[in-house]
């Protein structure tokens, strides 16, 4: 099994390019759904924001104000730094049991949905390909503009604070053009699928996580490089 990253920006389509692969059979983890989970109450990094940034930034049922807080960090570099210490760790590692329990099963690929993918470049490193969601700058600030009920003065200002969309694309070793129909975006995503479905890459990383498991590491690692060269 070997790891995908899915990114894109404000309004760019990346949740039905991830609703698209979902439907293919793809595991999708996203980063999203569980820096919300690991910060539930009375989990560890809850009680450390609490006892850090005090009790003013929950809501009346305990959990945290998610807006309140990014307000806090918003303009503060040493709060939001304090604030990723106590996250990342406890996102990467939710992160890494997800991506176990995919491995057992036996799936060949994962999508890992992560939004910041190449702005905190912090899961690069472990990913065999990348998947930036793109579309034309027009596009995107009316859909920006119609999802949000914002003027284009607001879209805009959203758009700039993100890294361009034009700078991910041209990181990523795959780009989904969709700025068309939902039709013409299903066959990208189509494609793409069947792409990293017949790639012999797992056959590495799985060889690899075997042989490090039987100790015989230096062989098998010969014999999957045999197998994907």
């Amino acid at each position: 099994m070997f790891l995908v990253g899915l990114t894109g920006g404000i309004a760019s389509g990346k949740s039905t390019v991830s609703s698209l692969l979902r439907e293919l059979g793809c595991p999708i983890i996203d980063a999203d759904v569980v820096a919300r989970k690991v910060v539930e109450p009375s989990s560890p990094a809850y009680l450390k924001i609490v006892k850090h940034f005090g009790p003013e930034i929950l809501l009346e049922n305990g959990e945290i104000d998610r807006q309140k807080l990014g307000q806090l960090i918003f303009t503060n570099e040493d709060k939001r730094r304090l604030l990723n210490s106590i996250t990342h760790p406890e996102i990467h590692k939710a992160m890494f049991k997800q991506i176990l329990f995919y491995f057992i099963r036996g799936y060949r690929y994962v999508v890992l949905d992560v939004p910041l993918l190449f702005e905190t470049r912090r899961l690069t490193r472990f990913l065999n390909h990348t998947v930036v969601v793109y579309c034309d700058p027009a596009t995107q600030l009316l859909r920006l503009m119609l999802r949000d009920g914002l003027t284009q003065e607001q879209a805009e200002q959203r758009v700039a604070a993100q890294m361009p969309l034009n700078e991910k694309r041209g990181l990523a070793s795959h780009v989904v053009e969709n700025s068309g129909s939902r039709e013409d975006t299903q066959r990208q995503v189509l494609r793409l699928h069947t792409k990293l479905e017949d790639s012999v890459e797992f056959l590495l990383v799985r060889a690899i996580a075997i042989a490090t498991a039987a100790g015989l590491g230096g062989l098998l690692l010969f014999a999957a490089k045999l197998l994907v060269s």
